[in-house]
């Protein structure tokens, strides 16, 4: 099992949950952040050198049997690109899924997925 989390920019949460539905992956969490990927170069306002402010984001978490990872990181990528790709276009991490249970009926593993 694994969980994909993914940050993209906000104005692709539309159409990478629409390719996702469109890959048949109906179950996402989706979480309003913020934050910055890149060195934030600092500034000079008034003076003094600041660091400029969070950008907002979106993550995404989706847990899956391993057989959906590549299906679900490959809709992703292509949804949350902008054109040839730019600068914050986003990250996606995939971290191993030790356990998971469905609270309702207390199925584990890949069935409570």
């Amino acid at each position: 099992m694994k969980l994909i989390i993914a940050i993209i920019q906000p104005d692709k949460l539309d159409e990478v949950r629409e390719a996702l539905l469109a890959a048949e992956i109906t179950r996402i969490t989706v979480n309003r952040v913020a934050g910055h990927g890149q060195e934030a170069d600092k500034e000079i306002f008034r003076g003094q050198e600041v660091t400029p402010n969070l950008l907002p984001k979106v993550e995404i978490k989706i847990a899956c049997n391993d057989e959906f990872e590549e299906i679900i990181v490959q809709t992703i990528m292509k949804a949350a690109r902008h054109d040839d790709g730019k600068v914050g276009d986003g990250k996606i991490f995939v971290q191993q899924l030790d356990k998971c249970y469905r609270i309702r009926t207390g199925e584990s593993g890949g069935k409570a997925i």
